[in-house]
């Protein structure tokens, strides 16, 4: 019922919201009009919501990556200490940014609570750009997480010859 491994699955939706919470948070400080903030402060809960669960996922899955070469824990110690940043930027941009939606009768308070939640999530994204880099090196170039099917195996997609077009017709 659950995706195996479940880190995978999880983490692109806080990646997504942060890095879209980022930018919306810096609007809202300029423009406080139509439920800007209100929308910020969505999108920033869920961001750090969602990255709260992708660590927790994260450090579960850790635990099973296995041996790796010094070069390789090295990333995954990267990856793990980037994710919790963005987890915690994430998290106090969340509180700021409901905070400055929550104070909006009050125009110059709520105008710095968004700004710290700008940059906070500011923070966050440049977090998440790194944790996905680290996160992409022990993925692609040490290998963990990668299954390869069994000798004798045959997988459920062909794989596709490179440099041949294969048409619909054959």
């Amino acid at each position: 019922m659950f995706p195996d491994p479940l880190h995978p699955a999880v983490v692109h939706f806080p990646i997504v919201l942060l890095l879209l919470g980022a930018p919306l948070a810096v609007a809202a400080v300029f423009w406080r009009k139509n439920l800007l903030p209100s929308l910020v402060a969505l999108v920033l809960v869920m961001g750090g919501g969602g990255a709260l669960v992708a660590t927790f996922t994260g450090e579960q899955e850790a635990e099973m990556a296995g041996e790796l070469s010094p070069a390789g824990e090295q990333a995954l110690e990267e990856h793990e200490e980037w994710g919790e940043r963005a987890r915690n930027f994430g998290v106090v941009a969340a509180l700021l940014a409901c905070a400055s939606a929550a104070s909006f009768r009050w125009p110059a308070p709520a105008r710095g609570l968004g700004a710290a939640a700008a940059l906070a999530a500011l923070a966050a994204a440049f977090a998440v750009a790194q944790a996905g880099h680290f996160g992409g090196q022990v993925v692609y170039k040490h290998g963990v997480g990668v299954n390869t099917a069994a000798a004798g195996e045959s997988s459920a997609v062909a794989p596709h010859s490179k440099g041949k077009k294969q048409d619909d017709d054959d």
